[in-house]
């Protein structure tokens, strides 16, 4: 039996436009139903590129900033962003944090607990090196039916290419976010679903963007200029597309916040 393909993202640069729009989209209503007090120092497991690192950077002011990934090209990226002078960047998997224990006021996953193999050992890995009081919380796409570019995985799958989910995919929804949030022991915990959109100038960028997506990539030897083609028929009719038409998506993310007991 073949193994599944994976989601992987390597391309910091490819990651912004398919991703790192929807994530700060996200990250912003995130960060008003947080609330964060300005001038602590942050942790972000699985910063990626550094999209939702420099949205913290910019919107709570942090004293320090760490951000944790394991791919060298997404930190590579994220380095060379503006704005994330106060950041530091470090290879890292969120089962095992390069950072002390109680060692940050706060620590988050944006877009990434579905990835992590073992989600209640990542979450326990973010209480570990939070403080006592301090603040533990993530955001994930509810998958698959919440990711912003789940009418292109059915029409992938419907064609009979392999279907590519996250390793932890069930982690994304609300009863099992909350049910890792209190076996790491946190205290308070609350959690809320985020509705956002992001409206595209016509089909082909949208189609173009899609094509960068880890599932079109992951098939990318199997994606024949005709089975492409259907793929893409199939998309626009499902969205309901007029030709040269601004399209408008919209993308559901849970959300979950708790503190580490005093």
């Amino acid at each position: 039996m073949s193994e599944q393909p994976q989601i992987r993202f390597e391309d910091g640069a490819a990651y912004e436009t398919y991703m790192g729009v929807w994530s700060r989209k996200v990250g912003e209503d995130f960060l008003d139903w947080l609330q964060p007090p300005p001038g602590v120092s942050w942790v972000d497991v699985g910063c990626g590129n550094g999209a939702f690192t420099a949205l913290l950077a910019e919107r709570v002011s942090p004293s320090g900033l760490l951000g944790v990934d394991p791919s060298p090209a997404q930190l590579d990226f994220a380095r060379k962003r503006s704005g994330v002078e106060v950041a530091r960047f470090e290879s890292g998997h969120a089962m095992d944090l390069p950072a002390a224990e109680n060692s940050a006021d706060a620590a988050v996953m944006a877009l990434v607990i579905a990835f992590v193999p073992d989600p209640a050992k990542g979450v326990a890995e973010m209480a570990r090196v939070v403080k006592p009081g301090g603040l533990v919380s993530a955001y994930m796409w509810d998958w698959p039916s919440g990711f912003p570019f789940h009418f292109a995985d059915q029409a992938i799958e419907s064609r009979g290419l392999p279907r590519v989910a996250p390793p932890s995919w069930e982690a994304s929804h609300l009863d099992q976010l909350e049910k890792h949030w209190r076996e790491a022991g946190l205290t308070g915990v609350e959690s809320r679903v985020i509705t956002v959109a992001r409206t595209f100038p016509d089909f082909e960028t949208l189609w173009a963007i899609t094509l960068t997506g880890p599932r079109m990539t992951a098939a990318a030897q199997a994606l024949t200029p005709e089975l492409r083609g259907e793929i893409a028929a199939e998309l626009k009719e499902k969205l309901g597309v007029a030709e040269g038409e601004p399209i408008t998506l919209s993308a559901r993310a849970n959300a979950i916040k708790g503190k580490v007991p005093r």
